[in-house]
């Protein structure tokens, strides 16, 4: 069985695109999918465009044509916790789509038919410990001067709360509007949600992985590709070879 690796950037998931070996690409849907060996793995890398109908869209073909143990979504965010700051570390425990509203049929937030507002990805162990590596040694793996543009200092992880939604989150009275409903919230994007629910529906486990670029109420200052493309893409490519490492 394969793991899929999905981002929502090509430039995201550079760095692993770059390792994989022994590539097979497949077309579908206008996106490819490349099968290949990464730390010697069988993966599936694909980048899925941005929203979360291009995610499930993704997801749901990924699953279903290649055998899959498991899913992994990693990319940038918007942080919503004070607390967090750029270059820290979301992994997912929970999941929202901050813009499902069906009420008064639903309560906000829940999702038709399925009776659940908020997805739950199994606590993956490995996958924090691979992150707490990276971090233990992230001035060896990320050059000073990328750190230093982006003003990344410490950077540190947390389990925390995802919200997704088809919307580029940047103004103060709809982060105010987000944190009255989900005061738990941690950062905000516009994938992982959906990749969750597809996970879900199919039975198959998932981990969300999100690396902080930005305050979400200022992002004036942030060149995302360039981010993607000079950190997270980093970041995914030392978390990852740490993660396999121990599959």
């Amino acid at each position: 069985m394969k793991i899929g690796i999905i981002s929502a950037m090509r430039e995201e998931i550079q760095e692993l695109l770059n390792e994989l070996q022994n590539v097979t690409i497949t077309h579908k849907g206008k996106r490819d999918y490349y099968e290949g060996i990464l730390f010697e793995k069988e993966v599936i890398l694909v980048f899925s465009r941005w929203g979360k109908v291009a995610s499930a869209v993704t997801t749901t073909q990924l699953i279903n044509d290649f055998d899959l143990s498991e899913i992994i979504f990693t990319g940038v965010a918007g942080a919503l916790n004070s607390d967090l700051n750029i270059g820290d570390i979301v992994i997912g425990n929970t999941l929202f789509q901050h813009d499902m509203d069906a009420f008064p049929l639903y309560p906000k937030f829940e999702i038709p038919l399925l009776h659940k507002t908020g997805f739950e990805p199994q606590k993956n162990q490995k996958l924090i410990t691979a992150t707490e590596k990276f971090l233990v040694n992230f001035n060896k793996l990320i050059p000073t001067e990328k750190a230093i543009n982006f003003n990344i200092t410490a950077p540190k992880m947390k389990l925390g709360t995802i919200l997704s939604g088809d919307q580029f989150i940047s103004s103060k009275a709809k982060i105010i509007a987000l944190l009255k409903d989900l005061p738990q919230a941690d950062c905000v994007e516009m994938e992982g949600a959906a990749i969750a629910q597809v996970c879900y529906e199919y039975d198959i486990p998932f981990s969300i992985i999100r690396i902080i670029s930005d305050k979400a109420m200022d992002n004036s200052h942030i060149d995302f590709q360039k981010f993607a493309d000079e950190i997270a893409s980093h970041y995914a490519q030392a978390i990852l070879k740490n993660y396999f490492s121990q599959i």
